[in-house]
């Protein structure tokens, strides 16, 4: 018997790095600091891509957009105090969204701990209610398997982000480092996770029962990889799909089953199925309030099936008939072979029936009547992608505002991670960080982010991390003077007061410019097409500012505390699908 290799002894600040290595790490988001100076010492003895960004609110969604843009857990680090305190709008957008972020942050000296020292700060403790886990860990030979545990948390049943705080002694000093040993014990599974074999047979007879059900297609599909499963059940049953914000792309738009967008600024044919629907079936979404609308009035005659591998999301806020609770997968894979076929799509025919004029995004080519839409833009971006066959290669990164929905609307995804947006906590300045980190972890996809004039601003800092990362990033600015969700809010519910909601920003190209970053300005329709395909094809970062209608409105709007039924529709004359000639 050959004698064991004694573990060598590192420094926790090699540790880190050892165990991030082990992990598959091969990029990081961050900004040094004092507290966290070891560990950016040690970083050159490991083969790990450091990403220099420019303020940590960045790095925190620069690990969420590489998350959400490959399935991997992201990785950023922040030095203690402000660095640390920076991360937190990041973390809480990727826990509301259930992200699986990993976010190490350098903490003071342990023998100083609680002594308000320079730049210390409690994160642990700020950051409980944000976090799906934390760790404060002081002494070196903890990082291991504190960090290991941490990213198996953030992968695990419903993802989402963990923070480890580790102080700077523990940096310093040494430790015996073995990989495996650190290896945490196996996720004991939660005593819900297996649906009981009534569940299963009660969800059977529901679904053999009913007449007019409606598939709910959320983020936990493309979570759970079970998009071909998904669509074998709706295509077993014919049943038609409604997907959230976050659902769209797991189910391809182009299919026949798909119906489009749910909620606030759904379809409108989607909410009149499903308040007309004797059978919801709830795939990995969890019932927000922009989905439901008025709870009391929500699909009144529906029975409801909720497959969730979240058990504390079960009865939240939707009551359902049967709960499934456990990998959206697996729980597919038990559940279909319990159903016959069925062929009968009188169903779905009656709701593209109902379609009428609403379907204005089914229009393939929107008309251009001398005036510059947002749609326009969105529409125009997706036409171009499609016709270079890049559709399945193109990631849409959004901001937050009217822009989003019309992205949602108006871009029709056709694969998995192929739009990245804030959903949960709706985070202005999401989108230019987070498609650095979409890009880093897709080098060989198209790039788009796509983003208003106010929240762009917020986050412009980072337009020298695309430069000096040399990532051919493709910038859609919608440029309206105004903050768009805002504006249309104060329009429509405070008699167009418009409190605060214009907006004077900077000559966006100029801006651009300064930073190393070509662009162009376009204000009619008919530049947008070239604009945006010398931007795909220049193999560099380019920002286009799209300069639309001030005061455009996102339709359907469902008003706060209103029912699905009781939408805010089009205008009878839509001045988005009127022709030139007709002025």
């Amino acid at each position: 018997m050959e004698p064991q290799t004694p573990a060598p002894t590192l420094t926790g600040a090699e540790i880190l790095w050892a165990v991030l290595a082990g992990e598959g790490v091969t990029t990081v988001f961050g900004y040094p600091g004092g507290a966290i100076l070891p560990i950016y010492d040690a970083l050159r003895k490991f083969p790990i891509h450091h990403v220099l960004v420019r303020h940590e609110q960045g790095a925190a969604h620069m690990a969420d957009g590489y998350a959400r843009a490959s399935g991997r857990v992201g990785v950023c680090m922040a030095t203690s105090g402000p660095g640390a305190t920076n991360l937190v709008t990041g973390l809480a957008t990727a826990m509301l969204d259930s992200i699986p972020v990993v976010a190490i942050t350098g903490q003071v000296s342990s023998k100083v701990l609680g002594s308000d020292a320079f730049q210390e700060v409690d994160i642990t403790g700020i950051t409980l209610p944000i976090t799906k886990h934390n760790f404060l860990v002081t002494r070196a030979e903890d990082i291991a398997p504190a960090v290991r545990r941490a990213f198996q948390i953030a992968r695990s049943g419903r993802p989402g982000p963990v923070l480890v705080d580790i102080t700077k002694d523990a940096q310093q000093a040494t430790a015996a480092f073995d990989f495996e040993t650190a290896k945490p014990l196996p996720v004991r599974p939660h005593p819900m996770l297996r649906a009981e074999s009534t569940s299963f047979q009660q969800a059977v007879d529901l679904i053999l029962g009913a007449r007019r059900p409606i598939l709910l297609a959320g983020h936990g599909i493309t979570q759970s990889g079970a998009e071909a499963e998904v669509l074998a059940f709706a295509e077993a049953r014919q049943i038609p799909i409604a997907t959230t914000l976050l659902g769209l792309g797991s189910i391809p738009a182009g299919h026949p089953l798909s119906l489009g967008m749910m909620g606030m600024h759904g379809e409108s044919w989607v909410n009149t199925a499903i308040q007309q629907s004797d059978l919801l079936l709830a795939f990995g979404m969890r019932f927000d309030d922009r989905v439901t609308g008025n709870i009391a009035s929500y699909a009144p005659k529906a029975k409801k099936i909720h497959i969730e591998i979240d058990p504390s999301e079960i009865n939240k806020n939707v009551k359902v008939d049967v709960a499934l609770i456990g990998d959206l997968k697996e729980t597919l894979a038990r559940l279909l072979p319990q159903l016959p076929k069925k062929m009968d799509a009188s169903w779905l025919k009656e709701i593209n029936a109902s379609k009428g004029t609403a379907a204005v995004r089914d229009i393939i080519n929107l008309p251009d009547n001398g005036h510059l839409y947002a749609a326009h833009v969105i529409h125009d971006i997706w036409r171009e992608a499609q016709a270079a066959g890049r559709e399945h290669d193109t990631v849409i990164v959004t901001d937050v505002g009217q822009h989003q929905m019309w992205e949602a609307q108006y871009f029709k995804h056709e694969a998995p991670r192929s739009l990245v947006t804030s959903g949960g906590l709706g985070t202005m300045g999401f989108a230019l960080p987070a498609a650095i980190g979409a890009k880093s972890a897709c080098p060989q996809k198209d790039v788009w982010v796509i983003a208003g004039d106010g929240g762009f601003q917020m986050t412009a800092c980072e337009l020298s991390t695309i430069v000096q990362e040399g990532l051919a990033i493709n910038i859609a600015v919608i440029n309206n003077g105004f903050l768009g969700m805002v504006r249309q809010w104060q329009e429509t519910f405070y008699d167009k007061n418009y409190s605060a909601s214009p907006i004077l920003s900077p000559d966006f190209v100029k801006l651009a410019g300064a930073h190393g970053i070509e662009g162009a300005t376009v204000s009619t329709r008919r530049d947008v097409t070239s604009t945006v395909t010398h931007a795909r094809t220049s193999g560099k970062a380019f920002l286009i500012n799209f300069h639309v209608e001030k005061e455009d409105a996102v339709y359907p709007m469902i008003a706060p505390g209103a029912a699905l039924h009781e939408m805010v529709r089009r205008p009878d004359r839509d001045p988005l699908l009127e022709t030139a000639e007709d002025e």
